[in-house]
């Protein structure tokens, strides 16, 4: 299990070459979750396949009184689902948008990408290119809305009532401070202190009231998008697995990994990411997104491509090059 906030789940899954599935906001409870951002945070898996995530998917997902955003919605028999017409897609239309193609995608992922959606229509499927306008706004209302909602989420650690508790200083103070400079890392620090900024008074309509109206564009786009097709396809990352360091001084490169993953946190959709390739000995993932609390066509899509192909089953090597 993972938590999937901006795509934790399923790119790690991208990069690892396995089986990453985020569920719908609200469709697995985040009971004993430690809270990031609570509008975007789920509960998703890694699976060595799309057949195993259905199978823990059926364990995990449901009403829990424990946790306020839980949905009562039936939980179907995900691992029935794939059973039906399995293999075939006929009939099934899948969405491909423009947005997923531009600038910053590396060409063998694209490439592998565009085979396995092929793959798709070779099933039976139905390709339709569709549009989502407000893309290229989502990366940066993410990082506006996730800091913020970690702010005041983080804020409760203050080495008190649990949690880490630095030893050494005396008084409530000293230990408060003590206890956030030991107890966060740098990256999160930041988060903290953007989203510190961003709820400040006299900014915060500037930014998070104008990045929660961007959110609510984004998921029009793709509420619109669903009213033509039953699921979307596209690349994960747009770059494999890059060197341990390699972004460490450059956040702003780093997020900008987020941008086919954080879309789906912010409308709350479901999705997952499948191996489809390799390039250079590293794995390559292609992207699912379905509808609200429609995991099971989502799942179902995957299963039918792991059907007739074995990315899911080869191992990058470790080492190599």
């Amino acid at each position: 299990l993972g938590t999937d906030t901006g795509g934790s789940v399923r790119q790690p899954a991208a990069l690892c070459g396995v089986t990453g599935l985020k569920p719908t906001y609200g469709r697995v409870s985040r009971y004993g979750l430690v809270a990031f951002a609570s509008s975007l945070d789920q509960i998703g898996t890694f699976t060595h396949d799309a057949y195993d995530a259905a199978l823990l998917m059926e364990v995990i997902a449901g009403e829990d009184r424990l946790d306020s955003t839980s949905q009562s919605v039936e939980v179907p028999s995900y691992s029935g689902l794939l059973k039906e017409n399995e293999g075939s897609l006929r009939g099934l239309r899948v969405g491909i948008p423009a947005e997923f193609w531009g600038e910053g995608l590396q060409a063998e992922v694209g490439e592998a990408v565009r085979a396995a959606i092929h793959e798709l229509r070779r099933l039976g499927a139905e390709l339709q290119e569709v549009t989502l306008p407000h893309t290229e706004y989502a990366l940066a209302a993410y990082y506006i809305i996730a800091p913020a909602e970690a702010s005041a989420n983080l804020a409760r650690y203050d080495g008190m009532k649990y949690g880490y508790r630095a030893a050494g200083p005396v008084g409530s103070i000293e230990t408060m401070m003590a206890t956030r400079d030991f107890g966060f890392g740098a990256e999160v620090k930041r988060r903290i202190m953007l989203g510190t900024y961003a709820l400040s008074a006299g900014y915060y309509d500037a930014y998070y009231k104008k990045a929660q109206q961007v959110r609510t564009l984004v998921a029009r786009d793709y509420a619109q998008a669903f009213e033509r097709v039953d699921v979307i396809a596209g690349p994960t990352t747009p770059t494999v697995a890059f060197p341990i360091g390699e972004k460490v001084d450059d956040p702003l490169a780093m997020y900008l990994n987020d941008v086919y993953t954080v879309p789906a946190n912010l409308a709350g959709i479901p999705g997952v990411s499948v191996p489809c390739g390799f390039t250079g000995g590293l794995p390559i993932g292609l992207q699912i997104l379905g509808k609200h609390f429609d995991e099971g066509t989502v799942l179902k899509v995957a299963h039918a491509y792991q059907g007739v192909t074995d990315w899911h089953k080869r191992r990058p090597g470790v080492g190599d090059g």
